[in-house]
């Protein structure tokens, strides 16, 4: 039998629905139609959708004194599901916290005997007040329980984290972790934990989740309310069972109500299980479970969307690096020595293949649910170029090319009396790539995420700056001092960018080349024509510093003036800007092969 991502099956506890028998929205003296949205949330029951974000403590003051004033307060405790069925009125429903003010110890190990609680019940967020100043945090119990990490965000959100990092789940369970009371709130508290954890907890507990509140409102006088009033200025109703107080009364030309209550709303029943068993993926007959995975022997290939990377792309918590191996691109997702995709490779430009019998090795469920999600019909596949270049391939041939006029200009510095190391100029190592990969440089593998064909004209831009930082850490003063060594004077190019004096590098280059010289000749009869002339051969990195500006500024049709210069039929971005960046990138890859085939054929010579 398999487990969902805790380990646990969902099994319906009919005890645990028996004792939810209470309606609260029904058993409510006012009707639900008529019932302010908050308050109504606080009488609902909590569905069993593991996605649910539930609030389990929360303070909120809104309006103080205007005409649409509403309060609550909310502490959360556990009731054992073999307690009694009815909860009465708790004193928390008024105090709004689990612990008011500190102990008073007078005597050594006066402490001893502290438990803090809700009336004797255990809670989920533990929460304090002294004074005006309010504390908070997720009871010790359950973070340790549940095995969460914390991780804290300061300045002005002082929030607290919760994250299951075995998973890794993050945003687990988050709230405010203080605030203070000064004739008004410093700030609203609120704490929220996933559905599917909290049923966890209350599962592991045998105990039913119970909201403690107090809230108060501002009505419309209407004559739903006042037929409640029975005539009375003020008048207070109680629910059988002894679960609920409200207090209706007059207050200027509305009617202000306030509600006391003690509300059975989650159930100690874990969520329905999201498994990854019996999935029927595109070109496989029947479902698939993990042990008929695991039983394959062929190489039962899956098809995915590169897009399934996307969500451990977009993470530092995952590994995404891409490898090569043996001339095959793998991306397989991993997450820190935990788990792991495996045998993940690419082919074509959107399309990752993964045999079955991998895809199912062990990793959390919702992970292969996840890759099935972007699972591709075989049919379909087999309209495909799979032979089309992937993003991938791409960044490694642009890389190919920076290594190798890494290798030219120290040639050419070397010859000319300015020797510096090729990694000083390119600032990529041939050795370290040979031994780790992209391993040690990130900024390749964001280059090289996903770049699907419908990418948005803001993607499109932020890949485009990212392409341009790659190229565009060639050293200025080295430029500038070769230009120099080729006759011209300091002045006449002080102002030039990277890209003005990688164009006045090429049009020597190739001059020189034209009369048939080599390096030698490097030094000898500077033309003024080489510090100005354009030269279309590196067009597309100007393109590409041209969109590299369009990212932080509003340039509207510039954008599409700038790709039509590289022969993209604009009205195809109108489905995406995919292939623009394959546009952009080819350009920038056939200028750097251009200038370094004229160093090459300069220093073939020397």
């Amino acid at each position: 039998m398999r487990s969902n991502n805790f380990g646990y099956h969902a099994v319906p506890d009919t005890a645990a629905e028996v004792a939810l028998a209470i309606d609260y929205l029904k058993q409510f003296p006012i009707a639900e139609a008529q019932l302010p949205r908050r308050l109504r949330s606080l009488l609902e029951r909590v569905g069993d959708q593991p996605d649910l974000r539930v609030e389990v403590s929360a303070r909120y003051d809104f309006d103080q004194y205007g005409p649409n004033r509403e309060y609550v307060h909310m502490v959360m405790a556990l009731a054992p599901m073999n307690g009694p069925e009815d909860i009465p009125l708790l004193e928390e429903a008024s105090n709004g916290v689990v612990s008011f003010s500190k102990p008073d110890v007078r005597q050594q190990g006066g402490l001893n005997a502290f438990e803090p609680s809700i009336s004797g019940l255990d809670y989920v967020v533990a929460s304090w007040r002294s004074g005006s100043f309010y504390a908070y945090n997720l009871a010790e119990k359950v973070w340790m329980g549940l095995g969460l990490s914390p991780r804290c965000l300061g300045g002005d959100q002082q929030r607290v984290i919760y994250d299951d990092l075995a998973l890794p789940e993050f945003g687990v369970a988050e709230g405010e972790i203080s605030t203070e009371y000064y004739f008004s709130p410093k700030r609203d508290v609120s704490w929220v934990m996933s559905n599917e954890y909290l049923r966890r907890y209350l599962w592991m507990r045998g105990a039913f989740g119970v909201r403690v509140f107090f809230y108060e409102a501002l009505l419309p006088d209407r004559p739903e309310l006042r037929s409640l009033m029975a005539g009375e200025s003020q008048v207070t109703l109680k629910p059988e069972g002894g679960w609920c107080e409200l207090d209706i009364r007059e207050f200027k030309d509305s009617l202000l109500i306030q509600v006391w209550a003690t509300v059975k709303a989650v159930t100690p029943e874990l969520c329905p299980e999201q498994s990854a068993d019996g999935l029927i993926w595109p070109g496989v007959n029947g479902p698939v479970t993990h042990d008929r995975a695991d039983a394959l022997v062929e190489l039962t290939p899956v098809y995915l969307d590169d897009r399934f990377l996307e969500r451990y792309e977009q993470s530092s918590f995952f590994g995404t690096t891409p490898v090569n191996v043996h001339g095959r691109w793998h991306c397989s997702p991993s997450y820190q020595g935990q788990w792991s995709f495996t045998d993940c490779v690419r082919i074509g430009r959107n399309l990752v293949r993964v045999p079955m019998r991998e895809l199912y090795k062990p990793k959390p469920d919702r992970d292969i649910r996840h890759a099935h999600a972007f699972a591709v019909d075989p049919a379909l596949v087999a309209t495909l170029d799979l032979q089309e270049e992937h993003i991938v391939a791409k960044t490694q041939r642009l890389l190919d090319q920076l290594l190798r006029l890494g290798d030219n200009l120290a040639a050419l510095g070397a010859a000319v009396g300015l020797p510096k190391p090729a990694v000083e100029i390119v600032k990529f190592s041939t050795v370290e790539l040979r031994a780790n990969g992209w391993m040690k440089y990130p900024e390749l593998s964001r280059l090289a995420q996903v770049a699907p064909l419908a990418m948005t004209e803001q993607a499109f831009l932020s890949r485009s700056k990212s392409l341009y930082e790659l190229w565009q850490r060639i050293p200025n003063g080295f430029l500038r001092s070769l230009v120099e060594r080729a006759g011209h004077p300091p002045t006449k190019f002080k102002d030039f960018s990277s890209l003005k004096l990688l164009q006045a590098l090429l049009n020597i280059v190739e001059r020189l080349n034209a009369d048939g010289e080599n390096v030698n000749a490097f030094a000898v009869g500077a033309e003024p024509d080489d510090l100005n002339a354009r030269n279309a051969a590196l067009a597309p990195l100007f393109v590409n510093n041209e969109l590299r500006k369009a990212d932080a500024h509003d340039v509207g049709g510039n954008v599409l003036r700038n790709l039509e210069a590289l022969g993209v039929d604009i009205a195809s971005v109108n489905r995406g800007y995919g292939r623009a960046l394959d546009a952009v990138m080819d350009g920038v890859i056939s200028a750097f092969t251009q200038l370094n085939e004229q160093l090459a054929r300069l220093l073939v010579g020397r």
